[in-house]
């Protein structure tokens, strides 16, 4: 479904993306791992057009990202993307939140959006929080809002940049939970995450980069259980005593 072939990606003299290669299947699940700087969050800037890459090819169902091109737009609808600091509208509610792209982008009836935004934060245990604002919210709340609102815009895939990291950690679970009914109902996820366990427990598939190189790759229970590249060996040690 998300095809990356070769690419790299530079900020000035600094070479982030050295020529990564991944095929994502869907309805799978695959969590990027590595130490801060290793291209992570690049990978998913790129692929829903947020950053152009320099070379190589990202085609998502077959259709090439080109943040210059007209589809981007239709490739940034079917690609939702949940950040690590939430990124809601702070002078709208929660229920004001979900429903702004479907209607602005989506052109859907604001009746219609209003249903299906209710549907979505009910779903992500917000019931009772249509008509709070953001700075009512904990941390884990916000970003539940956050999830629904790109489930809002009916993806085909959803890639989450380190969505529990800015959180308390008695908040992660919360989140957890959720990306977990997620994989489990078949949504193709793309997750940059240290949280091990979750790795471990709901990802088809675990990516280790460091310099923006694909230094160890294979099914998460696996290499995480039992990884073989020395390298990656360390990082798992430091994550878990931190």
């Amino acid at each position: 479904m998300i095809k990356l072939e070769n690419i790299t990606k530079a900020y000035g003299q600094h070479q982030v993306l050295q020529g990564i290669t991944i095929e994502i299947k869907q309805g799978e699940v695959v969590c990027l791992i590595g130490p801060s700087g290793s291209g992570k969050s690049t990978v998913l800037r790129c692929i829903n057009g947020l950053e152009a890459y320099d070379s190589g090819s990202i085609t998502v169902e077959g259709v090439l990202v080109d943040s210059k091109s007209k589809s981007i737009r239709g490739i940034c609808r079917s690609v939702g993307m949940v950040f690590q600091r939430f990124n809601l509208f702070p002078h709208r509610t929660v229920l004001e939140n979900v429903i702004e792209g479907p209607i602005r982008v989506n052109g859907l009836p604001a009746d219609e959006a209003r249903k299906r935004g209710k549907d979505l934060l009910n779903r992500v245990g917000l019931a009772t929080k249509y008509d709070a604002y953001p700075a009512q919210l904990s941390g884990g709340q916000q970003q539940r809002v956050a999830i629904a609102r790109s489930l809002a815009m009916e993806p085909k895939a959803i890639l989450f940049d380190e969505p529990t990291s800015a959180l308390d950690p008695e908040l992660v679970d919360e989140v957890l939970s959720v990306m977990k009914s997620l994989a489990q109902e078949g949504m193709t996820m793309v997750v940059v995450t240290h949280e091990m366990g979750f790795a471990r427990a709901v990802s088809d598939r675990t990516v280790f980069l460091e310099g923006g190189n694909i230094v160890a790759q294979g099914p998460s229970a696996e290499i995480l259980g039992n990884p073989t590249n020395e390298r990656m060996k360390d990082f798992l040690s430091r994550v878990s005593h931190s």
